[in-house]
């Protein structure tokens, strides 16, 4: 079976799992040095929600990433996996080369921005979602889902950057579109803003329209839906 297909089976059969809500929400982290992690998770600008303590056996600390509804917990006695072994760990964003700069602002190693080898998937670098070649630079035709880029925590925790800037079909109910940052909001304006100009150069200008071509193109990026010419 393509991935095409995977992906469109995927997309019809969805709906029917809004019937019970199964939300994703805790990530745990394996950590040899939890006040070390509290320190680096803490210095990403992360949120800490709590850290709780039972004796000298039981630690648990939970942080939130910004705009992310799933968190991480990491601690004592929460996990018998290795410390490090946690790979592949993603965080969805929508300018990756801003998440990339702000990360290295607080000192954090990033590597460089990659994207993967087309429908090679095997070769000599480390796996990720699209295999074991990564290409240096950004997606060339900066496509939704192509770019990423990599860091560590000190226990060698492997986690990557995603850059997604439009979903695949079925993979946000467009009646319930939201948006995780301000950041987002106004990255989907700017290209929304782009779309628009396009859009005048070919029906004229219609500044009446304007406010709900917005919307619409906005929703209908987020929702993966065909978007307004």
């Amino acid at each position: 079976m393509s991935m095409t297909e995977v992906r469109n089976e995927t997309a019809i059969e969805s709906p029917s799992a809004r019937r019970l809500d199964m939300k994703l929400e805790v990530i745990v982290i394996p950590v040899s040095d939890v006040d070390r992690a509290k320190r680096f998770y803490g210095g990403l600008g992360w949120r800490l929600d709590a850290d709780f303590a039972g004796g000298d056996d039981f630690r648990v600390i939970q942080f939130t990433p910004p705009g992310s509804p799933c968190s991480v917990i990491f601690g004592k006695n929460v996990t018998a996996a290795a410390p490090g072994s946690a790979q592949g760990v993603y965080l969805i964003v929508s300018d990756i080369e801003a998440a990339c700069d702000a990360l290295r602002g607080r000192g954090v190693e990033v590597s460089d921005v990659f994207h993967g080898a087309g429908d090679v998937h095997v070769g000599k670098d480390e796996p990720y979602l699209f295999g074991r070649i990564r290409i240096s630079g950004p997606d060339p035709k900066h496509g939704s889902y192509q770019s990423f880029a990599s860091f560590r925590d000190p226990d060698g925790n492997g986690w990557l950057f995603q850059e997604i800037t439009a979903r695949l079909p079925g993979r946000i109910d467009a009646e319930e579109t939201t948006f995780s940052s301000s950041a987002d909001i106004a990255a989907a304006l700017r290209r929304a803003a782009a779309a628009h100009g396009e859009h005048e150069k070919r029906v004229g200008k219609q500044e009446d329209e304007w406010p709900d071509w917005y919307a619409d193109y906005m929703v209908r990026e987020q929702a993966g839906k065909p978007l307004p010419s």
